[in-house]
């Protein structure tokens, strides 16, 4: 029985008593629906497989004693099938232990859903744009947005377990002045000149500048004589030259990142581009439509957003008194797009942004007001906080290619992908994360990403073992899984649809990884003191459960099955943090 499961039961329990009358005053309608009652695993698994608090909760609404109140459930409860005992301890804490073969029901239900465990569909009919990474294509994917791409992929597979349609989105910032500075530090580059004060610096800046000279070459242009101008500070200016290393080397540039993230396993469904918000006369027509509301004014020659009037910290310029678009006229067209574009327009557009962009909230909130929106509903921020890479337990600040960055391909050459992503991801993005490469590159069970993967391998391995001792699962009987160490694994599988559910619903990938190396310890305690292959294939069965390493065929089976069942929800669980199960290791 799961203790989604027992919930249920216990909530239709409750009721059908307070309906009788058997809870002193309390109204059933005063039962907390099934998914606010907390089924708990106790720490002490002396008292119990699961316990409920619901009669401390309702002790004063019954006018009962919390005691006497959960006396009264637990009688109940101990008649129910699958109840093996029912007690009362505290101050009112209703513990229950299962019979073995209702607790060990989960695993024939893993077995039956496979891929399938632990998905549901509570978020069903809702449409989720979720925009992660969006780095500037001026350079390399850095650790920053490294990490938004583990936990950002992470969290999409997790929404689309809970019923969501996820789109996984991209955003180019390629409009503005960040793009022409990129242009004049590739220009400069190209002729061997000083890096602008305000530009990109790092090997790939020579690298992407001689691929465009050698690309217009091939289109039989000398781009490196087209007419240049120079500003009054010396800078490279607006020139036919600029334009064409700009117009050549922001593709390659996105090119790079599209490969960067293909090859960290993350697809997106949509790579959105900021320029065309301005091509397409989007912007326009939001601010025109925000006028049209009467939250839009002149002031100084400038256009203003009046954001105050929706909690904002001050009124934002849109258009600046010498005609350019301000960066928040993107911002406000963007989400309007989000919110009616012809395909997929989304129910909620989730922003995942960097640790600088903590003074963005208020401004990008009073846009989603604006429009009759609820913020934190319609629109949700989600700030990531900084990574810190180390070696040799000291901080790595360069990169060979970068510069002063650390990007995704150092890390992934370091440690490769799958420790990558879930080091990212196990550790809250409300937190910095210290990422060490000796530890993740290390065969050991203090890294955490080898102690879930080796689970999975020994797993595997156990099935080869079974298969040439020739054990049978269709003799298993579950009600057989009846040691301590079995019933831990069983309790622990029973967990895994709740923890896909939370961490949905709070946005937390990291809850699935700490789930699973809960999972991978339980299963490698259980692994040292049970045995699926007899020792003795001759010597018939053990006298005792407890001491049974020389189990017979229904015992086997089932062990056989218990164990394919952690390995099914490993794999489920894996494949959410966008993480590989291998087969040996």
């Amino acid at each position: 029985m799961s203790p989604q499961a027992l919930a249920e039961l216990i909530y239709s329990t409750t009721r059908e008593l307070a309906e009788a009358g058997r809870l002193g005053s309390l109204d059933a309608d005063a039962v907390p629906p099934v998914e606010n009652l907390a089924v708990m695993r106790p720490k002490d698994r002396a008292h119990g497989d699961w316990s409920s608090n619901l009669a401390m909760q309702l002790a004063k609404k019954a006018g009962m004693n919390p005691r006497q109140l959960g006396q009264s459930l637990a009688d109940a409860l101990a008649q129910a099938d699958g109840i093996g005992r029912v007690d009362v301890a505290g101050p009112g804490f209703i513990n229950i232990t299962l019979d073995s073969a209702s607790a060990a029901a989960v695993v024939d239900t893993v077995l039956d859903r496979g891929g399938d465990f632990g998905s549901n569909g509570h978020l069903e009919g809702r449409t989720l744009n979720l925009e992660f990474v969006s780095a500037n294509p001026t350079g390399p994917i850095h650790i920053g947005g490294t990490r938004w791409a583990a936990v950002g992929d992470s969290m999409a597979r997790i929404l689309t377990a809970n019923g969501a349609k996820v789109v996984r989105e991209y955003y180019f910032n390629d409009h503005g002045a960040q793009i022409d500075r990129f242009a004049r530090s590739l220009v400069a580059a190209a002729h061997g000149e000083p890096v602008p004060a305000d530009g990109y610096k790092g090997a790939y800046i020579d690298e992407i500048a001689q691929a465009v000279i050698a690309q217009a070459r091939g289109e039989g242009i000398d781009i490196l004589s087209l007419p240049r101008v120079v500003d009054e500070d010396g800078a490279e200016g607006d020139s036919e030259q600029r334009e064409a290393f700009r117009r050549r080397a922001v593709p390659m540039m996105f090119a790079e990142i599209q490969k960067s993230m293909k090859d960290f396993r993350v697809d997106f469904d949509v790579w959105f581009h900021e320029n065309s918000l301005y091509e397409s006369g989007q912007v326009a027509r939001a601010i025109d439509e925000l006028r049209a509301k009467g939250d839009i004014f002149e002031k100084d020659g400038a256009t203003w957003f009046q954001s105050t009037k929706y909690g904002d910290d001050k009124d934002r310029v849109v258009i600046k008194s010498n005609g350019e678009a301000a960066y928040v006229a993107g911002d406000i067209a963007y989400y309007l797009n989000k919110r009616r574009r012809a395909k997929d327009p989304c129910d909620e557009a989730i922003y995942m942004l960097g640790a600088d962009h903590h003074g963005y909230i208020g401004r990008m909130m009073a846009i989603c007001a604006a429009f009759g929106d609820k913020p934190g509903v319609n629109m949700q921020i989600l700030i990531g906080q900084m990574v810190n890479v180390l070696k040799d337990g000291k901080a790595v600040r360069m990169s060979k290619r970068a510069g002063n960055v650390v990007t995704i391909d150092d890390l992934v050459e370091a440690i490769g992908v799958d420790a990558a992503r879930y080091s990212l991801a196990r550790t809250d993005y409300n937190q910095s994360v210290d990422i060490d490469l000796d530890l993740l590159a290390s065969h050991t069970n203090e890294n955490p990403v080898y102690y879930v993967q080796y689970a999975y391998a020994r797993s595997r391995n156990v099935d080869r073992n079974a298969a040439e001792a020739g054990i049978d699962k269709a003799l298993a009987d579950l009600a057989l899984l009846d040691t301590q160490a079995d019933n831990e694994v069983v309790g622990t599988l029973a967990l895994y649809p709740g923890v896909v559910e939370t961490a949905g619903d709070q946005k937390a990938p990291h809850r699935v990884a700490h789930y699973l190396e809960q999972l991978a310890g339980v299963y490698h305690r259980w692994y040292n003191q049970e045995r699926v292959v007899p020792l003795n294939p001759e010597g018939g069965q053990a006298p005792g459960a407890g001491e049974d390493k020389n189990p017979g065929p229904s015992r086997a089976a089932a062990r056989l099955k218990l164990n394919d069942a952690v390995q099914q929800v490993l794999a489920n669980g894996l494949d959410l943090l966008g993480v590989q199960a291998p087969d040996r290791m």
